[in-house]
């Protein structure tokens, strides 16, 4: 695990806490950015999804948590 230091406006992280539950602020930083990770990596999804084109092998459950 890495250990940062990040300036965050106070309001935004509050807002984001409230938004998704997040108990704290280590919490909601991680549940940002494994959203925006599934948010960029959605439009690729969807077109294999139209293309069908499909894994051989079944999905770990890690490679699905957003």
């Amino acid at each position: 695990m890495a250990v940062t230091t990040i300036d965050l406006d106070q309001r935004v992280l509050d807002d984001a806490k409230q938004l998704t539950g997040a108990r704290s602020n280590r919490e909601v930083v991680q549940r940002a950015l494994e959203t925006l990770i599934a948010v960029r990596r959605q439009p690729a999804a969807v077109e294999r999804i139209i293309a069908r084109n499909f894994a051989d092998e079944p999905a770990a459950a890690d490679e699905l948590h957003p």
